[in-house]
């Protein structure tokens, strides 16, 4: 009898092993201190049904985009370039933006391009084509097609503004503008870039953490990379307003929260969220611009992720600048363009 049973015996003991090592090494996630990825796919940190899967890192790259670009109508023309005002679908909205086009003679395979990411403003305030203007203006002079999108909410965009850190509506945006883009004839698919400012730091990296060919990004005066940096140093914005549906906002908060609690306080969930523990997949590389007296967004947020990036691979810069406030405007705006430029010149560029 024991000669019979024994393979099952011994079945049972190394397939017991193995659960219990799997189990084991699974929920290792990395926190902020580490740049390695966790697990591919890791288990779900709550009961079935996988509450707020929609925000993790794998769902979004698990997940389709695919952008294109309604009419161009044409809005305005200059020496350098033309603009459009375009639209294109995100998750069925209608998400607006703003199209430049470099004149002159378009590169062997097209144009490189720049996806251009705003900040927070006011949903019912933000305009297409006033907020930004000199921004987007020294990008396209440049040779560059860019893209201002008007992320879901804001503006005439459908949908509701959901916010930059507790919601993947933003980065689902992005990403189909981004195939949007790399479906324009006009633009090279392989060097398409992204810039964001403030809230959209937390976009891009997050984005560049899903698709992880996006060969460049830039980023200005970013904020929350690792969640646990948020606690740390907070964003003190004056402008902010509540959104017209904040108390269906509230409560999905407060679910989020009731069911995970604080990204502070350690469940693996989170790691499942922030960007910095997939930091070994990105490939392209990444810009830091911060001025010192920022006083909306800490400084440390940048400095934080540029240590970060320091014990990996990607090839990265943090350009400092003593004065400007948030926007970095005057005196440091032309120098922090002039980084930008050239940063992305030299990786969108040939």
């Amino acid at each position: 009898m024991w000669k019979i049973l024994s393979p099952v015996f011994i079945l049972l003991i190394l397939g017991s092993y193995l659960l219990f090592s799997y189990n084991n090494t699974s929920v290792k996630l990395e926190t902020r201190e580490s740049p390695v990825s966790p697990q591919v796919n890791p288990p779900s940190p709550s009961p079935s049904p996988f509450l707020f899967q929609e925000l993790t890192i794998s769902y979004l790259r698990n997940r389709e985009y695919e952008g294109k670009l309604g009419e161009l109508k044409s809005y305005a023309s200059n020496g350098n370039y033309s603009s459009y005002l375009t639209s294109y679908n995100s998750d069925g909205l209608r998400i607006n933006g703003l199209l430049t086009e470099p004149k002159g003679e378009k590169p062997i395979g097209g144009w490189p391009a720049i996806i251009f990411i705003h900040g927070y403003i006011p949903p019912a305030l933000y305009r297409t084509t006033s907020n930004y203007y000199d921004y987007v203006d020294f990008l396209a002079r440049s040779g560059f097609v860019v893209f201002k999108i008007d992320l879901r909410g804001h503006g005439e965009s459908e949908g509701e503004p959901g916010g930059a850190y507790y919601s993947s509506d933003y980065i689902i945006d992005v990403l189909n503008a981004y195939s949007a883009l790399q479906n324009l004839g006009i633009v090279n698919p392989g060097k398409i870039g992204l810039w964001g400012h403030s809230m959209a730091g937390n976009i891009v990296l997050r984005a560049m953490a899903v698709k992880s060919e996006i060969p460049a990004s830039s980023i200005w005066a970013g904020a929350v990379y690792t969640y646990k940096d948020f606690a740390e140093f907070g964003i003190s914005d004056g402008s902010y307003q509540p959104p017209v549906n904040a108390t269906e906002r509230q409560k999905r908060r407060k679910l989020l929260m009731d069911t995970y609690g604080e990204p502070k306080d350690g469940n693996p969930f989170w790691n499942l969220v922030a960007a910095t523990n997939y930091l070994q997949d990105i490939k392209g590389a990444i810009q830091l611009n911060h001025v010192v007296n920022d006083n909306v967004v800490n400084i440390g947020y940048s400095r934080g992720l540029n240590s970060l990036l320091d014990k990996t691979q990607i090839l990265h810069e943090l350009n400092e600048f003593p004065y400007g406030g948030h926007n970095i405007t005057n005196p440091s705006f032309i120098p922090a363009m002039q980084k930008t430029v050239e940063f992305f010149k030299q990786y969108l560029g040939d």
